[in-house]
């Protein structure tokens, strides 16, 4: 597995840590552009985000008809471009134009589709786990050291860097990520468009918590540098002393946080316990007189977005039926972006109006109703997959599946040599489905 998943994990947190460097100071030094206001910067914070939502549908179903590989090379070199135009901007707008550039190489989902090509669903909560493990790292290292490189040489730099290790991740692509294996889809409802996707309730469900984890995260970073700088009196230089223990302490929390998800089964369980991290923080933030209580409040955040990090692709793509992964983890990928682009906004007003209470206690509403809805979310454990060599069984009865009750659908792996099928253990169970092919 990690031979064929670490170089994609790789490729996805160089690209992340190009976008997450700027993000501790980006807010600062964006404000003192010429032509800037506070709506700009909210739009310089978050309007990446705004291309990535456009753009990961279409490159996700782009990746199912023509493949994987060849979507990520073309979002990498979009995302290069982006990168340049941004290191040599000397106004707001150019900086802007850049980020829009940046969030157009919309490749996450196409990336977190092609490693579910590779894995099992069995193991694929591990696989995204070790992707967001990178993801997590990556965001670490960001933290330490976009303040300290921008801090001393200027953020133009962190964008030159950025557009290396993009060159890095293209080399790693050519040359280190292996084909996916070719499959033929069997099921009879894969006709199947994007509208069913949009009307499926448990991805609408996790299209929802996307939305909020991701908007959250985006106007997090959008005050957090204001409010110490301005309020508290630190140095940009400064800002990593309280980003890198919360990521260090929020990578702790995911590992516990994908076994009691993959093997316990308790998805929705820490799904809302993220949540309530999120609640706590911004309770704390809301009232808090002095750097310390501060500090604390942002630290608790950082630990519910990393327990909620390992499971969401993974949890996504099992809900997911295998013919439309890359469109639905388009869509729900999109919907991480709007709330990324949406959160830079609502963190914009706050710039420029500033309650921070007001602000806290609109969150802690938002936290409780989204606690309610995951908490009526279908249990995906149950979804089982049944993995049977094709030189085993009668190849013409496989169609005979689609009237079966309790098979979510099936298809067939030609590379491997076997049919996958997933079905309903509280409906049927594997010896029923073995039996079908013995009958």
């Amino acid at each position: 597995m990690l031979k064929d998943i670490f170089p994609l994990s790789l490729i996805i947190s160089l690209r992340f840590l190009g976008l997450f460097i700027v993000l501790p100071i980006l807010s600062v030094y964006a404000l003192e552009l010429e032509g800037s206001n506070e709506f700009l910067v909210g739009i310089v914070i978050g309007g990446y985000a705004l291309t990535q939502m456009i753009f990961q549908v279409p490159f996700g179903m782009l990746s199912d008809k023509i493949g994987r590989k060849v979507t990520i090379f073309i979002g990498l070199v979009i995302f290069a471009i982006g990168s340049v135009i941004c290191a040599i901007s000397d106004d707001i707008y150019m900086l802007l134009l850049g980020r829009l550039l940046q969030g157009a190489g919309a490749i996450g989902a196409v990336v977190s589709a092609m490693i579910s090509d590779f894995v099992p669903e069995e193991t694929r909560a591990k696989a995204m786990a070790i992707m967001g493990g990178s993801i997590a790292g990556a965001f670490a290292i960001a933290m330490f050291a976009g303040p300290v490189i921008g801090g001393y040489y200027g953020v133009d730099k962190l964008f030159i860097l950025t557009t290396i290790l993009v060159f890095i991740s293209i080399l790693i692509l050519l040359f280190k990520v292996p084909n996916p294996p070719k499959v033929i889809y069997t099921f009879s409802e894969n006709n199947s468009n994007l509208k069913d996707i949009l009307k499926d309730i448990n991805l609408i469900k996790m299209n929802i918590t996307n939305f909020l984890q991701k908007g959250l995260m985006s106007l997090t970073f959008l005050i957090i540098p204001i409010f110490l700088t301005k309020e508290f009196g630190w140095e940009k230089s400064e800002l990593f002393k309280v980003y890198l223990p919360a990521l260090i302490l929020g990578v702790i929390a995911m590992a516990p946080s994908a076994i009691l998800a993959e093997k316990k089964g308790k998805y929705r369980e820490v799904l809302i316990a993220g949540i309530i991290f999120f609640l706590i923080s911004f309770l704390i933030i809301g009232f808090s007189h002095n750097e310390i209580l501060f500090v604390i409040g942002i630290t608790l955040f950082f630990i519910g977005f990393n327990v909620h990090e390992p499971i969401m692709q993974s949890l996504t793509s099992k809900l997911a039926k295998a013919h439309q992964r890359g469109s639905a983890l388009g869509v729900f990928n999109s919907f991480g972006y709007f709330g990324t682009f949406i959160g830079g906004l609502i963190g914009a007003s706050y710039i420029k109006y500033g309650d921070l209470t007001i602000l806290s206690y609109s969150i802690i509403v938002i936290a409780i109703g989204w606690i309610i809805l995951i908490a009526k979310m279908e249990n995906p454990s149950k979804r089982k997959n049944l993995y049977i060599d094709l030189k085993d069984i009668n190849k013409d009865k496989i169609s005979g599946l689609n009237v079966v009750k309790g098979i979510i659908e099936h298809y067939i792996n030609e590379s491997e040599n076997r049919v996958i099928i997933k079905y309903n253990e509280d409906i049927i169970e594997e010896k029923e489905i073995k039996e079908f092919f013995n009958g």
